[in-house]
């Protein structure tokens, strides 16, 4: 396992001292500097170090960073975060007041700041939010308005509940999704993962006159999967 010495050598590559990571860590120099040498951090302690760096947990435990050629790094680590969507940010969302997560509503009109201000937090704390106690606690959930007839016979207008997608890769073939890209904004459709082979989805419409487009990973910013619709 390379947890110790790929925790060094990242925070080194971005120029890091360990006062300054640890800060953005929220824990102490010196329980960095363990971490860095042979001290085992808690599983929230390495979601937060694989969070800041970009760097799925795999990579972080499995592999040797330090001794990669600097074409083999860059090659893993750009594959790495953008498939997995670990390039972008820690997902911006809401609590109540005893720590809950809300489930954010995005309206049809929203939708068209949707893109600038997805991980702006003072935008998402602007959104309507409210709670349904049904849905399951580990799971972030998002409402967005469905706007046009293009996955009739889900109507224009219509309110749905969506499931955060951390991992693009698993996104299935034929399921409904709401994908955030910087060229078409907030979607509604079908997806079919083809990110393995050729790194993008096939977005479909349920409406036939409506034509089916690819999107590059590397123009998604969020992935949303369609739970249900709110009558």
């Amino acid at each position: 396992m390379y947890l110790h010495s790929n925790i060094k050598f990242l925070r080194k590559k971005k120029s890091l001292t360990q006062e300054t990571l640890a800060q953005s860590l929220g824990i102490s120099r010196s329980k960095l500097a363990g971490y860095e040498l042979n001290i085992n951090p808690s599983l929230d302690t390495v979601l937060s170090i694989s969070d800041y760096f970009g760097v799925s947990i795999d990579v972080l435990l499995r592999k040797d960073l330090e001794n990669m050629s600097e074409y083999k790094l860059r090659q893993l680590l750009e594959t790495d975060q953008y498939l997995h969507g670990r390039n972008l940010r820690i997902l911006t969302t809401t609590v109540d007041a005893d720590g809950r997560e809300l489930i954010e509503v995005v309206s049809q009109r929203a939708k068209a700041s949707y893109l600038a201000g997805f991980s702006d937090p003072d935008f998402i704390e602007e959104l309507p939010r409210f709670s349904l106690p049904f849905l399951p606690t580990d799971k972030k959930h998002r409402v967005f308005q469905v706007d046009g007839d293009s996955m009739l016979p889900i109507p224009d207008g219509a309110w749905i509940v969506c499931e955060y997608v951390d991992d693009w890769t698993a996104v299935k073939d034929g399921e409904k999704y709401v994908v955030v890209t910087e060229q078409d904004g907030v979607a509604f459709k079908i997806a079919y993962n083809q990110i393995k082979e050729k790194e993008r989805l096939l977005l479909c419409s349920g409406n036939p006159i409506y034509k089916p487009f690819y999107v590059a990973v590397g123009d998604v910013r969020e992935v949303w999967r369609f739970r249900l619709m709110m009558v």
